[in-house]
């Protein structure tokens, strides 16, 4: 079985501890997908702006229920089990 090393919850500090705060403030806990990507904060904060933009700011001519609708939807035809 494959091991990926992350940054746990408890103990993130930092850049990291800040967005898994935003991302306990917005989903109630940090998921794995996030996780996995916590030793590049980088790669995390881009991903994070990227599902902001695209899914939960405002400024779209599209509801946030339909934007999320359209995600769900992509990960079903994806397969996608998260």
């Amino acid at each position: 079985m494959a091991f990926i090393h992350t940054i746990p919850v408890e103990g993130a500090t930092g850049p990291i501890g800040a967005l898994y705060d935003a991302a306990i403030k917005r989903a109630g806990k940090v998921y794995k997908i996030v996780q996995l990507m916590s030793v590049q904060p980088s790669v995390l904060q881009a991903s994070m702006s990227l599902y902001a933009a695209t899914t939960t700011q405002p400024t779209s001519p599209l509801s946030r229920w339909f934007r999320e609708l359209v995600a769900v939807t992509v990960s079903r035809i994806n397969h996608c089990v998260y």
